[in-house]
């Protein structure tokens, strides 16, 4: 599969990732992709930066870099009714926004619950995509989640961070064949993300490949080889 944008990415303003917006943008055009996110973590992150981070993204010329950018957010989701922490003002000025459960913002609840805050996140028609959902910290009701995905017209990531060996979210590999076989029985769209902390790992998704290859996922229902469907997905 041809593999033509990345749009789970970490800054500096994330705190907790290590390149800036300029380095960020550069990997990406200098690894062939045609379009990039920038989402860093909304203001419940320890750490994040302030929501007036988020106010003034009109300053940043999206053609300026010889690449498609477009500006969103991680939002954490802050109860099981899927509230996020970023107030709607701020919100409307994003082009895009996934939301996640993260452990320092919501304690793990059970199936039902997890699976109740990722399908309410859904309903903000900002969030565009749910970040890691095959998190195990987290348990959810795969069916469910992608069923819910389709109706509100939602992307559900391979988050290749959490495949790879030493990350964050051990045991995400054994669940992606679930969350991959209950997309393909919904129709669901995925989106494969690199959730990148650093400029070297833009782009990243041999993990994510591997298992969409391994559990023969439709190249269809995965949208990293068209940009311009994206930018239409995020703007319906």
């Amino acid at each position: 599969m041809t593999d033509l944008l990345d749009v789970h990415t970490h800054t500096i303003a994330s705190v907790h990732a290590y390149s800036t917006l300029r380095e960020m943008i550069t990997a990406a055009k200098e690894k062939g992709l045609k379009l990039i996110g920038i989402s860093d973590h909304a203001p419940s992150m320890p750490g994040a930066f302030h929501e007036f981070y988020f106010c003034n993204f009109k300053v940043i010329r999206r053609d300026a870099y010889g690449i498609d950018l477009i500006m969103g957010v991680e939002l954490n989701i802050i109860d099981f009714a899927g509230s996020t922490d970023l107030r709607q003002e701020f919100l409307d000025r994003m082009d895009y926004a996934i939301a996640s459960l993260h452990d320092p913002c919501i304690r793990p609840g059970t199936r039902e619950q997890n699976t109740a805050a990722l399908i309410g996140a859904m309903k903000n028609p900002k969030v565009k995509i749910i970040g890691h959902p095959d998190n195990p910290k987290y348990p959810v009701d795969f069916d469910a989640l992608a069923q819910a995905a389709k109706e509100n017209h939602v992307l559900l990531e391979c988050n290749n961070s959490s495949y790879m060996p030493g990350g964050s979210r051990q045991g995400s590999r054994e669940l992606a064949g679930e969350l991959l076989a209950a997309c393909k029985k919904h129709g669901t769209m995925v989106i494969m993300g690199s959730d990148a902390h650093i400029d070297l790992d833009v782009g990243n998704h041999a993990c994510a490949q591997e298992l969409i290859k391994k559990y023969q996922f439709p190249e269809e229902l995965v949208i990293n080889n068209r940009p311009e469907l994206l930018k239409e997905w995020i703007a319906q």
